[in-house]
């Protein structure tokens, strides 16, 4: 084989092994750009998803609130109806006491008997 001939192909050669690493350059970028693009729609759907968990949170604390608020009340009416109560047969009582024909401890009773156990 002749020199020239011998260096053409070695030319050639490192042509050839050039050829392939610039277009796996190109091809590694494309892939690069492709993954690029796939982990901003990911970051978006997280952010969305994140944003969503913030509502329902937001959401869900002020269902506890309103909760708590409402057994508030709701314990507050019962103390308020337990006074009442408490009035009621003392006025009772008090209507027995002074009544000639009334017994006072049977109206005590009575009350006792009718009120719930708290």
């Amino acid at each position: 084989m002749d020199t020239g001939v011998i260096i053409a192909i070695v030319i050639g050669a490192l042509l050839l092994v050039a050829l392939f690493a610039v277009l796996g350059r190109a091809g590694g970028a494309r892939r690069d750009e492709a993954r690029r693009t796939k982990a901003g729609e990911i970051r978006r759907e997280a952010e969305v998803s994140s944003a969503q968990a913030d509502r329902m949170r937001a959401e869900a604390d002020a269902q506890a609130a309103e909760a708590r608020r409402q057994e508030a009340l709701a314990r507050e009416r019962a103390a308020s109806a337990d006074e009442q109560q408490r009035e009621a047969r003392d006025r009772h009582i008090e209507a027995a006491e002074l009544d000639p024909d009334a017994d006072p401890d049977a109206v005590r009773e009575q009350h006792d008997e009718t009120r719930p156990n708290l």
